[in-house]
């Protein structure tokens, strides 16, 4: 039978899997369009049966995708253990991607855990380029806020959120609403913050947006309004809590694993995490000793 099943077009074909198509999974894989399609095609012609199938403007994997999709995340994990078990990775550098909401404090901690055998290289971006980067294997373990419905995803805790604003704010009267600085929508602080305002009947106006960490807490600094954040016990430079609005539940923190990841490796993280997390304030980390690396 002069039939094969390639690693780069399993590799692809599970990343339209996990990316959410062929165009967001060509950009993940840094490949053209076309290329992952003719990777799908590749597949359909050694199975001998389509994968996928055009529903509407989109399109989805047929009985038998799905049923490769299983066998080739296998597979790739198979492979990608076999490559480390001769010493590829041994030793080798572990890729952890975070949000910026707490990186600062949980990220250092992380690599001093997993040194000296690893090294250890940080990825910080948004949540959803996070998940992207990790369904194509880009990131070995990622730290990510939300549900941990997934096997690859281990609960290590709860954020615990803090509301600031600058030393001099003054809250508005009766009746105007709060003006609020958020992170650029989709983000699950933003989403906590106007939640439990709404929750309380308070009015809200959001007075300044920012994709990034700085740009929020500068925009909280100059007096532009309230901001929600994580930052387990240190209050940012130039910015003050406040005790005077509604209490936010906290947001479930986990850690993803890619496929093929040594169990030691994910479970000396994970136990790291957990004891960060449970400790009432985390020992305050100088900021040269941490240099995040900011990427699309």
């Amino acid at each position: 039978m002069n039939r094969t099943l390639d690693i780069a077009p399993l590799r692809s074909f599970v990343a339209v899997a996990d990316a959410g198509g062929f165009q967001r999974a060509a950009d993940a894989l840094h490949l053209s369009q076309g290329a992952v399609s003719q990777h799908v095609r590749r597949l359909e012609s050694a199975i001998g049966r389509p994968l996928v199938e055009r529903r509407g403007r989109g399109s989805r994997f047929t009985a038998d995708g799905e049923k490769l999709l299983g066998l080739a995340r296998n597979l790739l994990a198979l492979h990608d253990e076999g490559l480390r078990s001769f010493g590829h990775e041994a030793r080798g550098t572990i890729v952890i991607g975070s949000t910026e909401h707490a990186a600062a404090q949980l990220l250092p901690h992380l690599a001093t855990a997993l040194a000296p055998r690893y090294g250890v290289k940080f990825r910080i971006d948004r949540g959803t380029k996070l998940r992207e980067s990790f369904a194509t294997g880009r990131i070995d373990l990622a730290l990510l806020i939300g549900p941990a419905d997934d096997p690859r995803a281990t609960p290590v805790g709860d954020l615990a959120l803090t509301w600031y604003s600058a030393p001099g704010w003054t809250a508005p009267r009766r009746g105007e609403p709060l003006p609020v600085v958020a992170f650029d929508d989709p983000c699950a602080l933003r989403d906590r913050a106007l939640v439990t305002l709404a929750h309380h009947s308070i009015q809200v106006a959001i007075a300044a947006e920012a994709n990034q960490l700085a740009g929020v807490q500068a925009a909280v600094s100059a007096g532009a309004g309230v901001a929600l954040l994580a930052t387990l016990g240190q209050t940012p430079a130039g910015l003050v809590p406040r005790d005077d609005l509604p209490r936010p539940s906290p947001l479930p923190l986990a850690l993803w694993t890619r496929q093929g990841v040594a169990p030691a490796v994910s479970e000396r993280a994970s136990d790291t995490l957990r004891a960060l997390l449970s400790a009432p304030v985390l020992t305050k980390v100088p900021s040269h000793d941490l240099v995040l690396a900011k990427g699309a």
